[in-house]
């Protein structure tokens, strides 16, 4: 069996999220912060080795008073991000030790995942090096003018919307990075493709939506009740009604 090590990615700005008082995975959601839902998916797995939450600079010390006792609780391990999306997933893959040879790269704005899922794109992932989670676009698309009027209707045929985990063999990860040297990516896929490295894409669903604004929290909230409850051991009641450790 595999060792996984698993980055979650929250260095991100939050800027469409709308809310002065929390960035969008630290929100809270069905009585937990957003982040812990998309950890707990992982660290019930017996193949996780370490989980790593990556987040702003700027938030390393409100995130250390809020969520302390949970990362100590949980065992998950803190990195601090950089400028670029790439900076910070490279951060957190320094923080995993030798024993780790697969990497699984999770927004942890995305609480909405279902185990199958995760089943399914590490076995990926073990057996071709590099695989992700996706949906196929199934909304007419349209390409819009500045002016914000329709300058075409784009084919979608073969278009599939990238989801998270994204899961890859350690070695060709940093391979990516050493490649990169700088280049912005908005995904890692997006690296893997620059290296020529295949990417399997395995099937998820709208369910594991990415939350964007605060409307997509009422949406995750009603997918969160469909889903499997964890099965970590520990206080029954860890958070206050905001979703906060006390």
């Amino acid at each position: 069996m595999a060792n996984y090590g698993v980055i979650l990615a929250a260095a991100g700005r939050s800027s469409r999220f709308g809310d002065a008082t929390y960035k969008k995975p630290f929100a809270p959601l069905a009585g937990r912060p957003v982040w812990i839902h998309s950890a707990e998916r992982f660290l019930e797995r017996d193949d996780v080795k370490k989980v790593v939450i990556v987040v702003a600079p700027e938030d390393r010390e409100a995130f250390l008073e809020k969520f302390g006792a949970n990362i100590a609780f949980m065992g998950v391990v803190l990195a601090e991000g950089g400028a670029e999306r790439a900076d910070s997933v490279r951060r957190g893959l320094e923080k995993l030790g030798p024993e780790i040879d697969m990497v699984a790269i999770h927004d942890a704005a995305r609480p909405c995942l279902a185990a199958a899922w995760i089943d399914a794109v590490f076995e990926a992932g073990a057996r071709t090096g590099a695989a992700i989670l996706a949906s196929p676009v199934t909304s007419t698309l349209k390409r819009v003018s500045a002016d914000m009027t329709i300058a075409e209707t784009v084919n979608r045929d073969g278009l599939w919307e990238a989801q998270t985990p994204q899961v890859f063999r350690r070695d060709l990860l940093e391979k990516a990075f050493a490649h990169a040297a700088g280049a912005t990516a908005t995904d890692e896929a997006q690296l893997m493709e620059a290296i020529g490295q295949k990417v399997t894409v395995v099937r998820g669903s709208p369910i594991n939506l990415k939350i964007t604004s605060r409307e997509d929290l009422r949406l995750a909230e009603q997918a969160i009740k469909a889903l499997p409850k964890p099965k970590l051991a520990g206080p029954a009641h860890p958070f206050a009604d905001d979703g906060m450790w006390r």
